[in-house]
């Protein structure tokens, strides 16, 4: 309703086209300043006196408007051609084969971006711009006739962040990481992922944190905390189930309710209750032969009504496809199942499906009132980013100190897996090192895909330990050097044609003779041997010369250590690799293995300053590192049936996947869950809880103290083992975890973690709830998950029903989980 002066122009039951609806602002704007005192505006049930101080109308501007307020005005206003723009996205620079050509965006200011969405002139609407990635942000380091350069700071991968499990330091990776998106003009960076590393063939595992869903969703919100406290936005990945690389696209995971809600679904309830991502991202796989982009079990049911999450939703690229090729057929996703399922955003937007999405809109097929839910998310996503406040970006992130930043998060997340009568440090700089290993000198800073980064410059090992004053056998340096050099060109040659999902190949290990190798060990000190591994999105691993050793590496490791062992001298094997691979059966060979991982672009001088001492090492592993591949439990039914080209995967093994699966069925592993080595030792005492019997929750206090002889750091693990009579539940499991400070020698810190009600409870499907069986329940604080130093136990008097919930996603093949039967 509008009111000038004494007479009344009243708009009544305007018919819900948004074309009549737009007549609104039209005849409010139309109004004279002179008539300003006395026009009134009707919003949400208020009424406003429209007038500024330019007699004009700009709902943007008003302050007396709340945001949702200013959000009605504007959909009300909106056709429907303007709503679907804004639904879909403006597609993506450099495969505009597929989706058109990319529409008006800012994304030209920022070229490498992911993607965008829409800008609305009329209303005042800027289009936003979202870019990859999870260990650094992913843009072309380069613009067209500009001299100037946009290189980003590559940042240590998933499983090199998680292995510090310091919640403290990855927010500040993450602000860091924050600083470069907002001063490069991004808006949303499409990261973290938080799956679950459920087999260790994952392509994809490098941009994971953990097989444990408690790590993956307290590391995950701290670096989502730390990214958006420079207001800019993150989109956390990729909900849910998505597990694997094979047939991404269309693969349906069978997996039961229980399952789900305890590992696949934990991590990202964590991060949304302690962080709120902007936004979410859906993955591409079925669950229970529902696609996850138009699950409204997923989206709605869970994300929002049952965590609370506030931002919006947006597909994978191309998600909901039944594959890429099917877009060249004219198939495309269910863009209304997927608005109705609570998808808001459509990534990374093709015309068939703006078209479809149209269509519906006008035919009704699709609600009017379903869209506006949608729109009203997405523009409260706009009104919060950095382009619609017009920040000046400066493209001048803070490089040189993230960069030390991402060299300091590098060395706290090496794991020592083994250190053999103190091998390391090695601080002689005066003896000389031969450096083996063709990764030694054509380091990995990362996976490839989208979780790549277009950094200045990876300092390999070669350069660190030069760095670090060490001295090198100069023969190796000089036969090294050009043959890396050249597998990394032709490595380099056979990925361009395959564009970012092009897989990376592995570099093959020089030749070299027994007299060779006796002859380097007649005049090195030591000997360093790195081995290296890349994966990629868009495929997964194998077992042959990848999760096992190649004949030609176990053949060098071999000879090495027999040379430089006849001499009394040590051998180091240093792993630059993103995931799990075997160890069991050549660990024995060397003296001292340092897990480095894939530490970014500062990672030579990371592994240096470990191996001078000048870091004490204090990563500790988030995932099982098996003695074979077989071990597993999902190996036997990884990737898929038929095995081939697979369309279906099911999850037989429940909740026993990694340290659940092999504690609870007394399978040796290689190297345990928790653990890592320091150049120091630790002592734990006096563990103490703050009740005998559980009410509320209940606390448990340990001293750590360092009896060592260098400073340190210890991360302390909290594993608890529940009653199981009426309930089936793996032996132990991580429910709380904190890492100390630098402890200088004999100096002692207390860790105080808690319990809480969830934290003792079990989804038991039959009844929709957590429940926490009575009985006593054993706490256990150590070092890793099978080095309990310290246990205490208390009583839970009664059952606790902690919460009940709707049930969801329905099996559509009747599978029975994996149980412990003992």
């Amino acid at each position: 309703t509008i009111t000038m002066n004494t007479n009344v122009f009243s708009l009544i039951k305007l018919p819900q086209k948004a074309k009549y609806a737009s007549v609104l602002l039209a005849l409010i704007a139309a109004v004279p300043g002179a008539n300003a005192q006395n026009k009134l505006v009707s919003v949400s049930g208020k009424t406003f006196n429209d007038a500024n101080k330019n007699g004009k109308f700009d709902p943007w501007e008003d302050s007396r408007l709340s945001v949702d307020q200013k959000i009605e005005i504007v959909i009300k206003a909106m056709t429907n051609e303007e709503k679907v723009d804004l639904l879909i996205g403006t597609g993506m620079p450099g495969i505009e084969v597929l989706t058109g050509p990319v529409g008006d965006s800012k994304q030209g200011l920022v070229p490498g971006a992911a993607g965008g969405t829409a800008e609305l002139h009329r209303f005042g609407i800027p289009a936003t711009v979202v870019a990859d990635g999870p260990a650094g942000l992913r843009i072309a380091p380069r613009k067209e006739n500009d001299k100037n350069t946009y290189y980003a700071t590559a940042f240590p991968v998933g499983t090199a962040l998680a292995s510090t499990w310091n919640k403290d330091l990855l927010y500040q990776v993450g602000k860091a990481l924050g600083n470069e998106v907002k001063e490069y003009g991004v808006d949303v960076l499409l990261a973290p992922g938080l799956n679950i590393q459920r087999n260790p063939l994952n392509g994809r595992n490098f941009e994971y944190y953990s097989e444990d869903p408690l790590i993956s969703g307290k590391i995950a919100a701290s670096i989502v905390n730390g990214i958006q406290s420079q207001g800019v936005g993150t989109s956390i990945k990729h909900f849910a189930a998505n597990n694997e690389e094979t047939n991404r696209l269309t693969i349906d995971v069978h997996v039961s309710e229980r399952a789900l809600r305890e590992l696949y679904l934990k991590g990202f309830e964590i991060a949304v209750k302690e962080a709120q991502p902007w936004t979410v991202m859906s993955s591409y796989n079925l669950v229970n032969g529902q696609y996850t982009s138009a699950s409204k079990d997923l989206l709605t049911q869970i994300l929002r009504n049952e965590w609370g999450f506030k931002g919006i939703v947006m597909t994978d690229w191309f998600g909901g496809f039944p594959g890429f090729e099917s877009i060249q057929k004219g198939k495309i996703s269910d863009v209304v199942k997927q608005m109705t399922a609570g998808n808001d955003l459509i990534m990374p937007g093709i015309p068939a499906q703006k078209k479809a999405l149209l269509e519906a809109l006008n035919s009704g097929k699709l609600a009017q009132e379903v869209v506006n839910i949608n729109l009203k998310r997405i523009l409260a996503y706009v009104f919060r980013t950095p382009t619609y406040h017009k920040y000046q970006y400066s493209n001048q992130p803070t490089l040189t100190k993230n960069a030390e930043i991402t060299r300091n998060a590098a060395a706290e997340g090496m794991v020592l897996l083994k250190n053999e009568n103190n091998t390391l440090p090695f601080a002689n700089k005066q003896k000389e090192i031969s450096l083996f290993g063709v990764t030694s000198y054509a380091w990995i800073t990362g996976g490839t895909g989208s979780g790549s980064v277009n950094n200045k410059h990876t300092v390999s090992l070669l350069e660190g330990l030069n760095s670090a004053g060490y001295k090198l056998d100069q023969e190796l340096v000089n036969l090294y050097q050009p043959f890396a050099e050249k597998q990394v060109a032709a490595e380099m040659e056979s990925r361009k044609s395959k564009g970012i999902l092009a897989l990376p190949g592995k570099l093959s290990e020089m030749k070299m003779d027994d007299a060779f190798f006796a002859k380097k060990a007649e005049t090195s000190e030591i000997a360093f041997v790195t081995l290296g591994r890349n994966s990629g999105e868009g495929g997964d691993r194998v077992v042959d010369n990848d999760f096992n050793l190649a004949k030609e590496e176990i053949e060098m490791l071999h000879e090495i250590s027999k040379a430089f062992h006849a001499r009394g001298k040590k051998v180091v094997a240093i792993l630059n690799i993103g995931g799990v691979i075997e160890t069991a059966s050549w660990k024995d060979e060397v003296d001292a293995i340092l897990l480095a991982w894939q530490p970014g672009q500062e990672g030579g001088h990371s592994v240096a300053d470990v191996i001078a001492g000048k870091v004490n090492p204090s990563g500790k592993l988030t995932m099982t590192f098996p003695l074979k591949y077989s071990d597993t439990p999902s190996a036997k039914n990884f990737p898929g049936v038929p095995a081939e080209n697979p369309k279906d995967v099911t999850y037989e093994e429940g909740v026993y996947v990694g340290y659940r699966y092999f504690n609870t069925f007394n399978v040796k592993p290689s190297y345990e869950f928790g653990y890592g080595l320091s150049y120091t030792n630790f002592e734990y005492a006096d563990l103490k809880l703050s009740a005998k019997t559980f009410k509320e929750k209940i606390t448990a206090s340990i001293t750590i103290k360092n009896t060592g002889k260098v400073a340190g750091k210890e991360i302390v693990q909290l594993y608890l083992s529940a009653p199981h009579q009426n309930i089936d539940k793996p032996v132990s499991e991580l429910k709380a975890f904190a890492k100390t400070k630098l402890l200088n020698p004999g100096e002692s810190e207390t860790i105080v973690l808690t319990l809480e009600p969830k934290d003792l409870a079990s989804f038991i499907e039959r009844r929709a709830a957590w429940i926490a069986e009575a009985g006593i329940y054993n706490v256990k604080i150590g070092s890793s998950s099978l080095n309990p130093k310290q246990s205490e136990k208390f009583l839970l008097e009664k059952q606790l029903e902690v919460e009940k919930v709707n049930k969801i996603l329905p099996l559509t093949t009747p599978f029975k989980d994996l149980k412990n039967n003992k």
